[in-house]
C-alpha cells in the first residue's frame, strides 16, 4: 500500500461554486461579531475618525486580496500562504505562515466560543448569561456541533453558511438603510465628511492605535483560499469569491461605523459598550430591534467558529501532506473527504484551553493577552503574502499599468502596511502580550527543526527565481 493511500489525503474536489467562497469569506470576517466586540474599542482608539480608521486600514487590506487572487491563480493549495509562500520565498517563511494562521485561528476560536455562549443564553435565556458554566456548556455545544458540520463535509458547511451568514448580513443591512431612513428623528449627528479623513487624529500614535484595531476586522476573509482544493475553478473562483467577500465587509464594516457615529456620541459607545448593539437596535427599531440585531451577532459568532475551523484544518491538512508536521493531520474520512484528524486535533486543544478560560481566572488572563496578540500572528502571514505575489510576478509588472499596480504596487503596499501595524503592535502591546504572540510563533521552530531534518520534501522545495520564471500572467 502506498503512502498516499494509506493517509487518504485528499480533499473532495469540484464542491463548492464561487459564490459559495464569497458567502465563506464574509463568514469568516464576522461582520455582526466583530460589530458588537470591537467597535467600543476602535471608538475609544479614533473616536469620531473610527470611519477614517476603517477605510485607510480596508484599502492595503484590499491589496493583500489582490495577492491572494493572483497566487491562487499560479496555485490553488488547501494551505495558501503557507504553500505560496514557502514557493515563492523561502520554505522557512512559508512554514511560519502556515503555523501563524495555525496558532491564531486556534486561539480566536477559544475567544470566540465563550461569547457564542453568552449571546446566546443572552437572547434565549437572560437569567442564566452570566452564569459560568451555563455559558460554557452553550459555547461549548456550539462549538462541537461546528466541528461536527466541518467533518461532515465542505457542501454541507456552505449550506449552513448560506442559512447563517445569509440572514445575518440581511439583517445588518436592513438596520443600516433603516438607522439613515430615520436620521433626522434619531441621530444624535448628521454625517460628516470629515470621519473619513485624517483631521481627527492628532498624530501618527493615535493612528497607529485605530490601525491596530480596525485592521483586525477584516481578519478571516481569506478562508477561500484554503478552500481553493474544493472549489469548482479553483484558480478564477477562490481569489476572487475571497476578494469580493473582503470589499462586501468593508463597506458593511464602514457603514455601520457611520451609522454608529451619526446615532451615539463616543462617550455614549463607551458607557454601553457592554451591551452596544442591544442599544443601536432599539434606537434603530425600538421594539424588538436590539433582540433582532443581537440574533444576527449570535449568528456571525458561530458562523466565524466554523470558517476557523476550516481555515485552521485545511492549513494543517497541508502541513501534514507535506510532512512539514504530523502525516496523520492529512488523513482524510473515507466517505466525507475532510481532514478529519486535523480537525479533532484543533477540537480537543481548543476546547481544553475553552474550559480552562471560563473557570480559571489566570488563565482567562493569559488567554485574553494572547488574543491581543492575534494581530502579530496574523500581520506575519498576511505580510509575507503580499510580498510574495511581488516576487513571484515580478518579470510581468512593468508590461502593463494594471499589472503594476494590481499584483505590484497594490499588494506590495498591503504588505508594507501589514509590517508597520507588527512593529506597532511590538511598542503598543503590554510584555505579557507579545511574550504570548511572539512566544506562541516561536514553538513552531521546534517541530519545524524536526521535519526538516527528517527530510520533509516542502524545504526541498524550489523558491523565488523558479517561481518567477515559470509563472504565467492572468488577467483579473
Amino acid at each position: 500500500m502506498t503512502m498516499s493511500r494509506h493517509r487518504r489525503d485528499r480533499l473532495r474536489s469540484d464542491v463548492l461554486s464561487r459564490a459559495d467562497t464569497v458567502v465563506l469569506s464574509i463568514a469568516g470576517s464576522a461582520p455582526g461579531y466583530t460589530i458588537a466586540a470591537t467597535t467600543a474599542t476602535l471608538v475609544g482608539a479614533a473616536g469620531v475618525a473610527s470611519p477614517a480608521a476603517l477605510i485607510w486600514c480596508g484599502i492595503p487590506m484590499i491589496g493583500i486580496g489582490l495577492a491572494y487572487l493572483y497566487l491562487v491563480r499560479q496555485e490553488a493549495h488547501a494551505g495558501a500562504a503557507y504553500s505560496w509562500v514557502g514557493r515563492v520565498l523561502h520554505p522557512t517563511l512559508g512554514y511560519l505562515s502556515g503555523w501563524s494562521l495555525v496558532v491564531s485561528a486556534t486561539l480566536f476560536m477559544v475567544a470566540g466560543s465563550l461569547p457564542a455562549g453568552s449571546l446566546t443564553l443572552a437572547l434565549f435565556a437572560p437569567h442564566l448569561a452570566q452564569n459560568t458554566v451555563a455559558v460554557t456548556a452553550v459555547g461549548a455545544a456550539w462549538f462541537l456541533v461546528m466541528a461536527l458540520v466541518v467533518v461532515r463535509g465542505v457542501r454541507i458547511t456552505a449550506h449552513v453558511q448560506w442559512l447563517m451568514t445569509g440572514l445575518e448580513v440581511g439583517i445588518l443591512v436592513v438596520f443600516t438603510v433603516l438607522a439613515l431612513i430615520r436620521a433626522p428623528r434619531i441621530a444624535t449627528h448628521s454625517f460628516d465628511w470629515s470621519w473619513l479623513s485624517f483631521q481627527h487624529f492628532s498624530g501618527i500614535g493615535p493612528f497607529a492605535a485605530a490601525a491596530l484595531v480596525a485592521a483586525f476586522y477584516f481578519w478571516g476573509w481569506d478562508v477561500s483560499a484554503n478552500l481553493s482544493e474544493e472549489t469548482k475553478g479553483a484558480q478564477r473562483a477562490s481569489g476572487s469569491g475571497g476578494l469580493i467577500g473582503l470589499v462586501i465587509v468593508f463597506a458593511v464594516f464602514l457603514s455601520f461605523a457611520i451609522v454608529t457615529n451619526m446615532l451615539m456620541t463616543p462617550a455614549d459607545v463607551q458607557k454601553n459598550s457592554g451591551n452596544l448593539i442591544e442599544v443601536l437596535g432599539q434606537t434603530i427599531l425600538p421594539g424588538v430591534g436590539g433582540k433582532v440585531l443581537s440574533l444576527a451577532v449570535v449568528l456571525s459568532t458561530i458562523a466565524t467558529l466554523e470558517t476557523t475551523l476550516v481555515q485552521v484544518t485545511r492549513t494543517l491538512f497541508a502541513m501534514g501532506r507535506d510532512l512539514a508536521l504530523p502525516a496523520a493531520l492529512a488523513w482524510t474520512h473515507r466517505r466525507w473527504q475532510t481532514p478529519w484528524v486535523a480537525t479533532v486535533a484543533v477540537a480537543v486543544v481548543a476546547l481544553g484551553l475553552f474550559v480552562a478560560s471560563a473557570f480559571l481566572g489566570s488563565v482567562n488572563k493569559a488567554l485574553s493577552d494572547a488574543v491581543n496578540a492575534i494581530g502579530l500572528q496574523i500581520s506575519v502571514y498576511y505580510a509575507l503574502a503580499g510580498l510574495a505575489v511581488v516576487v513571484a510576478y515580478r518579470r510581468q509588472l512593468f508590461t502593463s499599468v494594471g499589472r503594476f499596480v494590481f499584483a505590484g504596487l497594490w499588494p506590495l503596499g498591503g504588505a508594507i502596511f501589514m509590517a508597520w501595524i507588527f512593529v506597532e503592535s511590538l511598542t503598543t502591546l503590554d510584555t505579557r502580550a507579545i511574550v504570548i504572540g511572539l512566544g506562541s510563533l516561536g514553538l513552531g521552530l521546534i517541530p519545524m527543526a524536526y521535519y526538516w531534518a527528517q527530510g520533509s520534501p516542502y524545504f526541498r522545495t524550489r523558491t523565488g527565481r523558479h517561481a518567477a520564471r515559470t509563472v504565467t500572467w492572468a488577467e483579473p
